[in-house]
């Protein structure tokens, strides 16, 4: 048995062990922080070139794979080839991933998001870290079923919400959880996405599939259909019901994020569509809608003053009512940002990791202290994770659970005007057959993953 298979079984005992009584902190400290951490990516263009460069500034990368040979991205195959030119290449993560787990310590996965689950439970399988883009899955199914399996391996995760990490977010938390705004009566979170095109009918015809571009890999596990040019590929996939997750997936584990990890917010218990019908058909059957607000109602906590507490999201341009926010007159709300309506006042953050949230109405906290809480790096905590060293912030335990509430939303624009109630204990909403069939789906034949 390999010297890193041994290191693996042994980081997983200890990770395990951790989460007992019975730890004690030496043992994940007996693995020298020295010792390097071995890493593949896959999918190395565009996010997957910033992922992948994150890890390898505590790691070595010894394997990539893209589906695209090209050079013309961001990135990519060919740029991966001349930074790392040991690191052995492959087209396919199954080949790659067969033929390089007992190599392996952990794999960065940066595809479009109907591949993330797929691969992501194969490396936790095989007893691989996975650092994965968010958001972590495109199906609620799929993102319970890798939170399970990421507790049952015992290996380091993260998903890719990195903002998570910076300090405009830990500062936003401290500041609701300090009761700076008092108790939160209602929030909201927004985005300017999508910025790519949605709301739309599936394409006619077919076009030549460029030449070192692999289709039949890039659609993996899902439906087969025609390669059309500057439809799909490379950045336009996410408005697909198929590929992608539209603007509330992309931006909502970002955005979303500070409202529930704040709030201290369980599984949502109603979920809401309010958007644009088409007269034709009501939303399109195939890709997102152009806009939408998303409401959701989940249980109080100590940080809400009510039993329940009702968050709205609004993307496509869509904003909450400007005088929610009481700023100054003529002040107007981000492009992408958080609003909390408290009972002593209203926090607003802009979207970014290095921007200090404001308290409003300016003269009420005009001497305010607002806490210097620094950032951390998201790849750095996974790599001294997988070393046994600390643990992750945005974990599968976390994510996991933040990625099913804000894909509950994704569901609810299919099915318009149902206010759809749900059973996260059962994973299933109790009112609606059509949105449960929405929960999980099955993958293209020849493309099973073992617990997906």
């Amino acid at each position: 048995m390999s010297h890193r298979t041994n290191r693996r079984r042994f980081l997983k005992q200890a990770s395990t062990l951790a989460t007992t009584a019975v730890a004690s902190p030496a043992i994940l400290r007996a693995m020298s922080p020295s010792e390097t951490v071995c890493v593949a990516g896959v999918g190395v263009g565009g996010k997957g070139w910033v992922d992948i460069n994150g890890a390898a500034a505590s790691a070595r990368v010894v394997a990539f794979c893209d589906v695209q040979t090209g050079t013309n991205r961001k990135g990519g195959f060919g740029q991966a080839a001349e930074q790392w030119p040991q690191a052995r290449r492959y087209v396919d993560w199954r080949e790659m991933l067969d033929k390089e787990h007992k190599n392996l310590d952990g794999v960065t996965v940066s595809t479009p998001d109907h591949m993330h689950a797929p691969i992501t439970m194969t490396a936790l399988q095989l007893g691989l870290g996975a650092y994965t883009q968010k958001p972590l899955t495109r199906t609620i199914h799929e993102a319970r079923q890798l939170t399970v399996a990421a507790r049952k391996a015992g290996v380091a995760t993260q998903m890719g919400n990195q903002h998570h990490n910076g300090r405009t977010y830990r500062t936003l938390v401290q500041l609701i959880r300090d009761g700076a705004i008092g108790k939160i009566t209602e929030a909201h979170a927004w985005s300017n996405r999508p910025i790519w095109p949605q709301g739309l009918d599936r394409p006619q015809g077919e076009d030549p599939v460029p030449e070192g571009f692999d289709w039949d890999l890039w659609l993996g596990v899902a439906p087969v259909r025609p390669f059309v040019s500057n439809v799909y590929h490379p950045f336009k996939w996410r408005g697909w019901y198929d590929f992608g997750a539209g603007a509330l997936g992309d931006m909502g584990c970002h955005i979303i994020d500070p409202v529930v990890w704040a709030m201290g917010l369980g599984p949502a218990v109603t979920v809401w569509y309010e958007g644009p019908e088409h007269e034709d058909s009501g939303p399109k059957p195939e890709s997102f809608p152009e806009w939408e607000r998303i409401h959701y109602d989940f249980a109080g906590t100590q940080y809400t003053a009510a039993d329940t507490i009702h968050v709205v999201w609004h993307d496509g341009g869509k904003l909450p009512p400007v005088e929610l926010a009481q700023m100054p007159a003529g002040t107007k709300l981000p492009a992408n940002g958080t609003l909390f309506v408290g009972e002593k006042g209203t926090l607003v953050t802009p979207h970014g990791s290095s921007v200090t949230p404001a308290l409003y109405p300016l003269e009420k906290f005009r001497d305010y202290e607002i806490p210097q809480i620094e950032a951390a790096n998201p790849y750095r905590q996974w790599t001294d994770a997988i070393r046994g060293e600390g643990k992750t912030t945005s974990g599968f335990d976390y994510a996991g659970p933040l990625t099913e509430t804000v894909l509950l939303g994704t569901i609810a624009s299919r099915v318009p005007e149902t206010k759809l109630q749900w059973n996260s204990a059962e994973l299933k909403f109790t009112n609606s057959a059509l949105a449960n069939e929405f929960v999980r789906q099955e993958y293209r034949k020849g493309w099973e993953v073992e617990g997906l």
